[in-house]
């Protein structure tokens, strides 16, 4: 990167053209270079790619209506813009779920992990083997070959910390511990937390459930969105943080933005 401040930053905005009074404001007030957007619930022929070119972002994006739905903005070319796992097992929902592209000679992944729905039900194995199939693309395509990113909703907390409750929530599907070893599997391939590279300890959720009453106020929250990089880029991370005022926002998303910021 030739360029003095990188920002790139996640948010699971649970329908896009309902919270586009949170997301179009806040690129024009940070300027990002990258925003991963997951959850935009609207078919590829009603999405609002104007409001985004209007200010002068490019984007790239794949849907389904109702549900999942991935998109990545950018102020740079975006290039080599690939939807899915890219496997014999890729479906349309896969397609809906994670799109791999290049900027500005980073690999940049967006991705909405399956939830996983019960421990007992077979969306939870589909969960684990879609982090199998994850990790099959990184080795396959990206590591050890470019600077890379990898941000979504991955919908794990992946130490006990993540959670409000680890001891009440062992067996929820975000924090089930095969969940949390598919997820460490993956990172374990040379990838750094960067939230974690600035702000350890307890308490900083990217999540709080609608159903909760007072959760914010409460701290009832879970740190299930990630910006998880290669050593390279991990070493020019300068900051990163959960934007509280996405959250706290008039109509927001049950998530909040997660940005971290890189230099040359």
């Amino acid at each position: 990167m030739t360029i003095q401040k990188f920002i790139i930053a996640t948010y699971n905005v649970n329908s896009l053209r309902s919270r586009l009074h949170i997301v179009i404001p806040w690129l024009q007030k940070t300027n990002a270079d990258v925003l991963c957007l997951q959850e935009t619930k609207v078919r590829d022929e009603e999405f609002p790619a104007d409001a985004f070119k209007d200010i002068g972002y490019n984007i790239v994006f794949r849907g389904q209506k109702a549900y999942n739905g991935v998109a990545v903005a950018s102020r740079h070319a975006i290039s080599n813009a690939e939807f899915g796992l890219g496997d014999p097992q890729n479906s349309p929902e896969d397609e809906a779920r994670l799109i791999h592209c290049i900027i500005s000679g980073i690999a940049i992944i967006n991705s909405y992990v399956p939830q996983g729905r019960a421990v007992d039900h077979p969306a939870f194995q589909y969960k684990l083997d879609w982090y199998r199939r994850l990790k099959r693309l990184f080795m396959e395509r990206y590591m050890g070959r470019m600077p890379l990113v990898w941000c979504g909703d991955l919908n794990i907390a992946p130490e006990p910390e993540d959670v409000y409750d680890p001891e009440g929530l062992e067996d929820h599907v975000c924090f089930h511990i095969k969940a949390r070893t598919a997820f460490k599997d993956v990172k374990d391939l040379g990838l750094v937390d960067i939230f974690r590279k600035f702000n350890p300890g307890p308490g900083h959720y990217t999540f709080y459930d609608y159903r909760a009453p007072n959760g914010i106020k409460r701290g009832i929250g879970w740190r299930i969105d990630h910006i998880l990089a290669t050593n390279d880029m991990a070493e020019k991370a300068t900051s990163a943080f959960i934007d509280m005022d996405t959250r706290l926002a008039e109509k927001p998303s049950d998530h909040a933005i997660l940005a971290a910021e890189f230099s040359a």
